[in-house]
């Protein structure tokens, strides 16, 4: 899915309750969560409110389980969608490392045809970088080469993860 993706953290939505961070994958320009408000911004209410809930996560509350829609990838991987309401069209997908830190990736907005991500290309895909992602990262944590900071804020070490089985 990737051969290099980069760990960037989003000022503006993180704060002493929790960060925030998104992936600048291979050598494209702009952030997957950039390149999903730009595709989606037919839907400004609801990225306005996904704004609004990741800033409160950052800011307030941290990512706290109710936020998130749990267990979209393996076991275990922290694979998650972020829903501005139920009934929203848009699905972002992230990887949550417990109240404190979020990973998002990309997603889109799911057609009302479909019920699983399995049934959209390209939501297919977005869920299965993160699922890579999430892999690759806990090799680089089991390996020393990520960590969290000390008040577990923050990723530290070497945020650039090499997917050497990329084909």
């Amino acid at each position: 899915m990737f051969s290099k993706c980069q760990l960037i953290k989003i000022p503006q939505f993180s704060g002493p309750k929790g960060s925030v961070y998104t992936i600048l994958i291979d050598d494209e320009e702009i952030t997957a969560f950039k390149n999903f408000v730009m595709m989606n911004n037919s839907f400004k209410s609801e990225i306005k409110d996904i704004v609004g809930r990741l800033k409160t996560m950052g800011f307030k509350t941290g990512m706290r389980e109710d936020f998130f829609k749990l267990y979209e990838g393996n076991p275990g991987d922290g694979v998650c969608a972020l829903f501005d309401k139920e009934d929203s069209n848009l699905r972002l997908y992230c990887v949550r490392y417990g109240s404190q830190i979020v990973i998002l990736g990309g997603g889109g907005h799911k057609p009302k045809s479909i019920r699983t991500f399995q049934e959209d290309e390209n939501l297919e895909k977005q869920n299965f970088i993160l699922r890579d992602l999430s892999k690759l990262i806990t090799e680089k944590m089991q390996d020393k080469e990520i960590w969290f900071s000390e008040d577990g804020l923050d990723f530290e070490g070497d945020l650039t993860i090499e997917n050497y089985n990329y084909e």
